[in-house]
């Protein structure tokens, strides 16, 4: 992949202004037309006026009832912001269906079950540079960006874990297509499927290309303190992309990692398990040690896998 297929034509503008455009469409879908498009939806499963509704919501971890509602919102979110608006842009833009992103080259099962494997693997060294940053600490002239992002980070910590206390196996289900099946689809679409191939348009280099994807993935989610191991993710994702040529890979690479947390998860939370996914502590240094280098050794036969079947022209 390292010219630009057929199945990414170019549009007649510099890419940096199609990056500019692309995130425009995603934060516009994602912040104001998914939010407002998923609160009429949600109206139904909430009581009160509107005006009680829009209160709670500024503490919705004090009311349990809003659990449901905001797996709508959120998920009506995602999917206009970062589905159905880079869809369309996608179609206008290039004049084909993003469907061309996920056709070639052919895929085999063995390479999505290698995939899924590295991605269950890189959960384990990146589990280091979680503790690592989310233990970052700050210089004191820098106090009032460290109290700012500790607060969006407890927040965004508290919301996870109201949204991830399973009542019922439907709750889990639900949040399974909200956390682990839109975000894939939609997040690669944007960030690998469109970002990275304008920015490797603009910059010719596939890894500056993949790396500024990856921090701007990790951007969007807005969480300083899981800022690094966020982008090492999406590199990681990106580097699957440039070597497959096919979205699908990326795809199945993301809904493992969400996927594959959030059953984990629930079955801690039925006591099947004692490993929590939520917690930010690394894992015993020589398990780090043995699964970087099962993590490498992989990636280098799932790449080599991706080469042997290249039939792009």
């Amino acid at each position: 992949m390292n010219e630009l297929d057929p199945n990414y034509p170019s549009a007649q503008r510099s890419s940096w202004i199609s990056v500019l455009l692309i995130l425009m469409v995603m934060l516009g879908g994602f912040l104001i037309v998914g939010p407002l498009i998923g609160m009429v939806l949600a109206i139904p499963f909430m009581e009160g006026s509107i005006m009680d509704i829009l209160e709670m919501m500024q503490r919705p971890t004090d009311h349990p009832e809003l659990k449901i509602p905001l797996f709508i919102i959120q998920g009506v979110s995602t999917f206009i912001g970062l589905v159905v608006g880079p869809w369309i842009f996608f179609f206008i833009d290039k004049k084909k269906s993003a469907r061309a992103l996920f056709v070639k080259p052919k895929v085999f099962p063995i390479a999505l079950l290698m995939t899924g494997i590295v991605v269950i693997f890189f959960m384990v060294p990146n589990s280091a540079v979680i503790e690592w940053n989310a233990n970052l600490t700050f210089p004191s002239w820098l106090n009032g960006f460290d109290q700012w992002a500790r607060s969006r980070e407890d927040m965004a910590a508290e919301i996870t874990t109201f949204l991830t206390t399973f009542d019922s196996l439907g709750e889990f289900i639900f949040a399974f297509l909200v956390v682990a099946v839109l975000p894939a689809l939609g997040e690669e679409l944007v960030f690998r499927g469109m970002l990275q191939r304008e920015i490797q348009k603009g910059t010719n280099n596939i890894h500056a290309a993949i790396w500024i994807s990856a921090i701007l993935f990790s951007a969007l989610h807005m969480q300083f303190f899981g800022f690094i191991p966020r982008i090492l993710l999406g590199a990681l994702f990106g580097y699957l992309y440039f070597w497959s040529g096919n979205l699908i890979v990326p795809v199945f690479a993301h809904f493992v990692n969400n996927g594959f947390s959030l059953i984990m998860l629930y079955l801690y939370q039925l006591d099947i398990v004692t490993v929590d996914m939520e917690s930010a502590e690394a894992a015993p240094s020589y398990a780090i040690g043995i699964f970087t280098l099962l993590t490498f050794g992989l990636l280098i036969l799932l790449k080599k896998n991706f080469e042997s079947l290249d039939t792009r022209t």
